[in-house]
Parts: C-alpha cells; sequence; structure tokens
C-alpha cells in the first residue's frame, strides 16, 4: 500500500500546470488567499478517484488485473522518463493577476491530463490488486484527495517563502529527477508483484 502513496506523491507534487498556478500565486503573496483553489483541485482529485476507482472495479477481475498492470507499469516508466527529462523555466511562468478560486481549481484539475494520469493507474491498478473497495476506497480516495489539496498549496507556500530564489530552474531540475526516481521504483514493484510473480505462478 506505500506504492499508492509513492505514486501519489510522485505525480501529484512534480511540476505541472495545477501546481504551476500555486507557485505563481505564492510569488504573487496570495499563499493564503489560494486555499480555495487548493480544495477545488483536491474536490477534483476526489471526483476522480471515486469515479474510476467504482468503474474500474467492475472490470479489473482476475487475469486482465495482470494485463492492465504491464501496461500501466510501462505507462509509469514513461511518464517517469517524461518527468526526468523535463527542463524547467520558471521565467516563462504568467502572473495571474487575480486571486484563484475554488471553482478555478476543480475546473483545471478535472480538464487537467495529470490528474487523470494520477488517479487511473491507482484506481484501476493498485486499488483492486490491494482489494480496496467499498468504504476503503472512500477513505482511500479522501486521504489521496488531501495529498492532492497539499500539491498546489506545498508549491504556493514554496513560492510564498523562498520567492526569487526559486527561480532557479536546477532545483526544480533535482526535483524532477527524485520523483523520476521515485516513480520508476513504484513500477518496477507494481510489476514485480502483481504481473511478474502472477506469471511466474
Amino acid at each position: 500500500m506505500l506504492g499508492i502513496v509513492a505514486y501519489a506523491l510522485g505525480v501529484m507534487y512534480t511540476p505541472g500546470p495545477v501546481n504551476f498556478l500555486g507557485l505563481t500565486a505564492g510569488l504573487n503573496g496570495q499563499a493564503r488567499a489560494s486555499l480555495g483553489f487548493c480544495l477545488g483541485v483536491g474536490t477534483a482529485m476526489l471526483v476522480l478517484f471515486l469515479g474510476f476507482g467504482w468503474a474500474g472495479a467492475a472490470w479489473v477481475q482476475g487475469d486482465i488485473l495482470a494485463v492492465i498492470g504491464a501496461l500501466g507499469c510501462g505507462y509509469i516508466l514513461y511518464l517517469a522518463v517524461r518527468i526526468a527529462r523535463t527542463r524547467i523555466d520558471l521565467g516563462n511562468v504568467d502572473h495571474a493577476p487575480r486571486v484563484l478560486r475554488f471553482r478555478d481549481g476543480l475546473i483545471m484539475q478535472l480538464f487537467n491530463p495529470k490528474g487523470v494520469v494520477a488517479t487511473l493507474p491507482i484506481a484501476t491498478i493498485q486499488f483492486p490488486a490491494e482489494g480496496i473497495h467499498g468504504i476503503p476506497l472512500v477513505i482511500w480516495s479522501l486521504g489521496l484527495a488531501a495529498l492532492a489539496i497539499g500539491a498546489p498549496g506545498s508549491y504556493a507556500m514554496l513560492g510564498n517563502l523562498v520567492g526569487s530564489r526559486i527561480r532557479n530552474p536546477r532545483w526544480f531540475r533535482y526535483f524532477n529527477l527524485t520523483m523520476a526516481a521515485l516513480l520508476a521504483g513504484v513500477a518496477i514493484s507494481i510489476g514485480y508483484e502483481h504481473v511478474w510473480l502472477p506469471f511466474m505462478s
């Protein structure tokens, strides 16, 4: 179950459009005012986790889990490589003049491909593999949604605290490499436990 949290952290906390908006709010001194935006992001992730979790549990059964697991591991590794190769240019961040609200976070995250990338493998591969369904599915979804609130929130706080020093892309490069390594480790773990071992048995 640690793999679920590790994957969620690796995907949610890497630079992306929602996190950059949080960073922008922090750089503009709007970290506290953007709390509604962060809550909107978390609410969107809760909707995605529950939606994919309930739909996924109905069709991810038996041997098909190994096939989906293999595809999911491949995608996670692909994502890790993309993250490791990403070059961050904070000079191109567009500073929003207005305070971001709950509705902004909800709508943006529901239509953010990274939100689907974060939730789909967990809800359709990792949840069924760990026997998480029913009430535990709701509890896990709430917990992971709370982690999602912290992603843009942490970027906002970081932008607020560090200010102009955050503009050095080298620090984001180190962060990306760390997250990419975390994602690769999770992919290998999922592949071994849910693809390789069932295949060999």
